[in-house]
């Protein structure tokens, strides 16, 4: 008999969680002017929020956390995690970052200025908050099949070599200060990119004298689908897959508190030492000194060792199993999703799912409050708030997908949790017919709006 899969870990401390009724549901989620950004965590049953800083830590991460150096200048930490940065993604600069929007605004600040063309594949929200903020101009590359949900394609993050080209024509290559490529991509649903499209993409932008640069915080579960779906690879290591890939780019930003899975911390690595130069400044500026940058020593230690456990294959087949095992499930309820399942998440296709509410209404957001009501399951709007308005025009961008992301954070639940997370949903499924209503805003943010946006029921 071939021995059922069983999780390379098992569970040492538990956090008991509150299970609410509807009633209170509905008066939380009504005071919090429908946002689930503003629902306390107690409120929540199943919190899916997102998969940045919410998994759980080994005890050889908890180790490091002891063993953390706090000196201001020189810590014994920084110097750990450098090393491991240099052996495991070839980059011999790095700036330590409290998260990755902070590493991003190091690097941006040193980079980009007003009028700048920044391309990419489905830039998230806080790089292209970034980008514009600076009045530059962040430009989707991402192939066509990616926004096409019933549509299996194994790269769906792939960026289009054709689309990218036509920017890099169009535009001078001093108003072009990098491309960056995000593995895997999160906006297109969790979505990898295959070695081959990497390595086209640098070549391409070696071409035109262009710096290729990662947004690294999925980097690892990249890499899985490259062992996984990509022809070559299956019998290479993930650490060598990992080297493969980063010998492709100039530099890399990092929320480690996705793929280095701890709880805080991020970076800023690269190949080019006038940019590390100039990029210290903003670092000292915004973050704190070069050997710590907005960090714990301990915080870099943690960072160091979940970098060296989450590109091991045991824990990566685990994890992205587990959201294959959701994916699966929402689709045996007939539940229309991204497929095939992200690395991270599983994100549900609002338009399909609640076909009688208006865009303009913003589906995915009503059917993230719908679920909350529910089953107490907190996930997250990808689609229309999320996407902002024109800088420029002030309307409202619609974009091709408007999907409800559920992000599962690492090592924190059981199956049981996604089979409930699914009958929540299914339930959901069942009456969609009825919900033919959903917010407008009463309040917003000019940037990133989001995160603190205000609405009312129609």
């Amino acid at each position: 008999m071939k021995l059922p899969y069983a999780e390379p870990y098992k569970i040492k401390v538990v956090e008991p969680v509150y299970r609410s009724t509807r009633e209170e549901r509905e008066k939380w989620i009504k005071e919090t002017r429908y946002n689930l950004f503003g629902l306390r965590s107690d409120r929540v049953f199943i919190d899916l929020l997102t998969d940045s800083g919410t998994g759980a830590m080994s005890h050889y991460q908890w180790s490091e956390i002891m063993l953390g150096d706090e000196s201001y200048a020189g810590s014994l930490s920084y110097f750990k995690l450098k090393e491991v940065i240099n052996n495991l993604l070839g980059m011999p600069h790095f700036i330590p970052a409290h998260q990755g929007r902070a590493a991003e605004n190091v690097l941006f600040s040193a980079t980009i200025k007003e009028g700048d063309i920044v391309p990419g594949n489905s830039h998230f929200d806080t790089t292209k908050g970034h980008i514009e903020f600076r009045r530059a101009v962040a430009v989707d590359c991402t192939i066509d099949e990616s926004f096409n949900t019933e549509l299996y394609h194994p790269f769906k993050g792939n960026i289009d070599p054709e689309k990218l080209e036509t920017v890099f024509k169009k535009y001078p290559a001093d108003k072009i200060p990098m491309c960056i490529v995000t593995l895997t991509c999160n906006t297109s649903g969790g979505q990898p990119v295959s070695m081959q499209n990497i390595k086209d993409v640098s070549a391409l932008c070696k071409k035109y004298n262009v710096p290729v640069i990662f947004d690294a915080a999925r980097f690892a579960e990249n890499a899985y689908f490259i062992k996984t779906r990509e022809e070559g690879y299956s019998d290479k290591s993930i650490k060598e897959i990992v080297g493969e890939m980063f010998s492709y780019a100039d530099g890399a930003t990092m929320s480690s508190k996705k793929d280095a899975i701890v709880n805080i911390g991020g970076f800023l690595a690269m190949r080019n030492e006038d940019l590390f130069k100039k990029a210290s400044t903003y670092c000292i500026m915004f973050e704190g000194y070069l050997t710590y940058g907005g960090l714990a020593g301990r915080d870099l230690g943690a960072l160091a060792q979940g970098l060296m456990e989450g590109t091991e294959f045991d824990y990566l087949e685990a994890r992205i199993g587990q959201v294959e095992y959701l994916g699966e499930k929402l689709k045996s309820y007939n539940i229309p999703i991204q497929q095939p399942t992200g690395g991270h998440a599983v994100f549900v296709d609002a338009k399909k799912f609640l076909p009688n509410v208006p865009k303009e209404q913003y589906q995915a957001q009503t059917l993230a409050v719908e679920l909350y009501l529910e089953g107490g399951v907190r996930g997250v709007e990808i689609g229309t708030i999320l996407a902002d308005r024109d800088p420029e025009t002030r309307e409202n961008r619609y974009p091709a997908l408007e999907l409800l992301r559920l992000a599962i954070p690492r090592r924190v639940y059981t199956n049981n949790h996604m089979d409930y997370i699914a009958a929540s949903l299914a339930n959901v499924y069942e009456k969609r017919e009825s919900i033919n209503k959903g917010f407008k805003i009463t309040y917003e943010a000019p940037i990133m709006r989001h995160f603190t946006v205000k609405l009312e029921r129609v």
